[in-house]
């Protein structure tokens, strides 16, 4: 049991005895100040990242134009933790209606093993399970041999061969962080990204019900599943992470599927900008889904225009900051590249904020590098990120 779980646990002994033997108010005050007190005290940063975890001077406090995750519906400001909660779930409620309600989540799915081998100090196993309700998918699950519960981490790319390095260089991060000690899970969409069709339907490609982008992060809730039901996964201790394509599709489902313990977003975009043509939510395969045929790819323009869930959000001044809220308290790590440059700190300082009012500090971080792919420096902070919030 974590440090904040026993306070919690303390708490409910505490509050329990306050009843029962009166000064019921006085200990819940004392048990509260203890938890956020415990928040704020928690096992300092590595000081090999941890000024990647605060703002550089010249962002520092700045909100930008975005509305705040704090205000909510009526026009009032979110003031303490209860608010928080109710505000959540309020956020959340609405992102589901844009967004589309996922079918139920596959919480003991089926899994066949194809094939297993050894390399270095893990084995690799090749397994097929269904991550929707009408879809299977093929997936590489890596095992350090060390025994006992280990700590994980889901990779998302366009298929899953890149993650455990049968792809482009440095982004093998199930490969990396299978090395460092944590059990991995690499998952693709192969067969819609040889279509070019890239995300996941449903029911189906030419009436999806839900959000293409918010479905990615459907399955990943199930790919969460199937780490979580291993025997040598520690089920409260699994991160996700992914690069552009994988950038969005994790960044959606760390946000909406609060199982993850914390989350990687390697240069996705993290809000939106209609200036840089990877920072392409508008497309069709994201969050401007229209049944086929599909607009022409690339920038938005008069004679090709944007359609679906992503002018309704940009038309009502909503932006993806909103999403990041979903996280707070639970720690991320931006990897940002020429598509998240210093300046997105403007939307990242709004959950800064809120988990400065819930008790927590340096629990959002972003790193930048002048190019979008990867390289060995930021992969290293990325390694170092988990190492602390998942294996420490």
């Amino acid at each position: 049991m974590d440090l904040r779980k026993k306070n919690l646990h303390l708490c409910g002994v505490v509050i329990w005895m306050g009843l029962l033997f009166g000064n019921y108010t006085t200990h819940l005050g004392q048990c509260i100040s203890q938890e956020i007190q415990s928040a704020s005290n928690e096992k300092s940063l590595p000081p090999s990242i941890a000024q990647f975890f605060q703002p550089p001077k010249d962002w520092a406090g700045q909100l930008g134009s975005y509305r705040s995750p704090l205000l909510k519906s009526d026009g009032t400001t979110v003031e303490d933790v209860n608010g928080w909660r109710a505000r959540r779930t309020e956020l959340r409620a609405w992102w589901d209606e844009q967004l589309g309600a996922w079918p139920p989540l596959i919480e003991k799915p089926k899994v066949t093993i194809l094939e297993t081998v050894k390399r270095e100090n893990f084995r690799q196993t090749k397994i097929r399970y269904l991550w929707t309700p009408n879809e299977e998918t093929t997936a590489y699950l890596l095992i350090p041999n060390e025994p006992g519960p280990k700590p994980a981490v889901l990779s998302v790319f366009y298929e899953p061969e890149t993650g455990i390095g049968l792809g482009k260089p440095n982004r093998d991060f199930a490969l990396q962080l299978a090395r460092r000690g944590f059990v991995t899970l690499s998952i693709g969409t192969t067969k819609a990204s040889e279509a070019k069709t890239y995300a996941i339907y449903y029911p189906n490609l030419e009436n999806a019900q839900v959000a293409p982008l918010s479905m990615l992060g459907y399955a990943a809730a199930n790919s969460w599943y199937v780490l979580a039901n291993h025997p040598e996964v520690d089920a409260d201790r699994i991160g996700i992470i992914g690069h552009s394509f994988g950038g969005k599709w994790a960044m959606f489902a760390s946000c909406l599927f609060e199982k993850f313990a914390c989350a990687a977003w390697s240069d996705p975009g993290i809000v939106f900008d209609e200036s840089r043509p990877s920072v392409n939510y508008w497309e069709p395969w994201y969050l401007g889904y229209h049944s086929p045929p599909w607009r022409t790819r690339g920038l938005i323009s008069p004679e090709n225009p944007a359609r679906g869930i992503y002018v309704r959000l940009r038309k009502a001044k909503h932006d993806l900051h909103l999403l990041h809220a979903l996280m707070a308290p639970r720690p991320f790590l931006v990897s940002g590249g020429s598509e998240d440059p210093p300046s997105r700190w403007q939307a990242l300082n709004h959950t800064i904020q809120i988990n400065s009012l819930l008790g927590y500090e340096h629990r959002v971080g972003m790193t930048n590098r002048p190019d979008h792919s990867p390289d060995e420096e930021s992969n290293r902070v990325v390694h170092e990120f988990f190492e602390h919030f998942l294996m420490n």
